[in-house]
């Protein structure tokens, strides 16, 4: 595959967006539903694909997480046709109308949400996100072309391969799901350059990965580098649930980048909470790195330094920081933090209300566990990743996030004056 090819599944994809951009719901959504059974009717060779390529995967010593990542087995592959089946759900994002009026001279103007048009997702190692992509695509209107990383490359192959069987079945454009077969940096690098035909870039991987691809190319790149994420455990906060939650936040899933990072406990409760805590976190296998006022309640743990606070560890390590109240927790949260996940555990409907509306973050959780921000249980279904920029979508991005929208004014022989 060279250059020119590459081009041309841009091309392709453009034609295919303004071929499906018409589409209605129904017709997306038999699509969707095509694409699982297409997907269903090949399990098998999915599996014995991906367990060839988790096996050379080991054996060219790759880390056990991201063999974790890579593999699928029955289980993955069940909750990846959920997720496809959940999209279909969702209202429909597209022709929503919203905001209009009509003026006085009788022209009656609207906004309608519309598709982005061409998504461009690149990845690394989970397959699932090859479904995933392709399900939130399909169901908001847009085109997708699917680059993974090439440790997955025959897998992602035959998932795709399938849901471009069903998508046509139902009438779609048959370029509508495109993948990149070829292996290494050279086709991403070309992929970055199709801006005439790519709307959006969308990476999912490590942070090298992202800050390459938001660095080369002039195409708008939905990204987040880091998941730095806080828990405020404030004065008033009860023990049982400020435990169960800082663990689940941190202990539940060690490696994803909604789980706790930095735990930060008000003086007034640390000399109740910290030991409780300690013992917690201590059964979980969890390092504890404190200020210098937590290692005077807790002496037996590591010192944190300034690296700390800036970390995302996504590894079985917490840092610690006893903060004299709400105010010194958020300008800690917004100085240190990467926008992604933070939350509050307190009783206080006025604290509450100060941190969210104060913290700087896609996602604010109020006694909740950080892990419980996502796609899911933000009743999205299926998402493309988590955005900790602005714009132009933010925090979970699901079938919504992947729109924008157009003017329309109708006048019936209305002119300037």
């Amino acid at each position: 595959m060279n250059s020119s090819s590459i081009t041309e599944i841009a091309r392709q994809s453009r034609l295919a967006a303004r071929q499906l951009a018409p589409a209605s719901d129904a017709q997306r959504n038999l699509a969707l539903a095509k694409m699982a059974e297409a997907l269903q009717a090949v399990r098998a060779q999915v599996l014995a694909t991906n367990a060839e390529e988790v096996a050379k995967a080991r054996a060219a010593g790759q880390t056990e997480a991201m063999v974790k990542r890579l593999t699928i087995d029955d289980k993955m592959f069940d909750y990846m046709l959920s997720r496809l089946k959940k999209v279909a759900q969702l209202p429909d994002p597209l022709n929503r109308i919203l905001t209009g009026h009509t003026n006085p001279a009788g022209l009656r103007v609207y906004k309608k949400s519309v598709p982005l048009g061409v998504i461009g997702m690149i990845y690394e190692s989970r397959p699932n996100v090859t479904t995933d992509a392709a399900g939130v695509c399909i169901k908001s209107g847009n085109a997708v072309i699917l680059r993974g990383g090439s440790e997955a490359l025959q897998t992602n192959a035959v998932l795709t391969d399938a849901m471009v069987a069903g998508a046509v079945v139902a009438g779609l454009p048959q370029h509508a799901i495109q993948i990149v077969r070829r292996p290494g940096h050279e086709a991403v690098g070309e992929l970055l350059q199709q801006d005439q035909y790519i709307d959006v870039l969308i990476p999912r991987g490590g942070k090298s990965l992202i800050k390459r691809i938001a660095e080369g190319t002039r195409i708008p790149v939905i990204k987040h580098y880091d998941g730095i994420c806080h828990l405020y455990l404030a004065a008033d906060a009860e023990p049982d649930k400020a435990v169960a939650l800082a663990v689940n936040s941190k202990c539940q899933s060690v490696q994803v980048c909604n789980a706790l990072e930095t735990l930060l406990v008000d003086a007034e409760c640390a000399e109740r909470l910290l030991p409780l805590l300690d013992e917690a976190f201590t059964e979980n296998g969890i390092e504890l790195r404190g200020c210098e006022e937590t290692l005077k309640i807790l002496p037996g743990i590591a010192a944190a330094t300034e690296e700390d606070w800036s970390s995302e560890y996504l590894a079985p390590i917490l840092s610690v920081k006893i903060v004299a109240g709400i105010q010194q927790a958020i300008d800690h949260i917004n100085h240190y933090g990467s926008g992604h996940t933070d939350g509050i555990v307190t009783q206080s409907l006025s604290l509450v209300r100060q941190f969210e509306e104060q913290v700087d973050s896609a996602s604010v959780m109020v006694n909740a566990s950080t892990r419980l921000s996502g796609g899911g249980d933000y009743g999205l279904g299926s998402v493309v990743g988590i955005s900790t920029d602005k714009l132009h979508v933010r925090g979970p991005v699901g079938p919504e996030g992947l729109t924008t929208y157009k003017w329309v004014a109708v006048g019936d022989g209305h002119l300037r004056d």
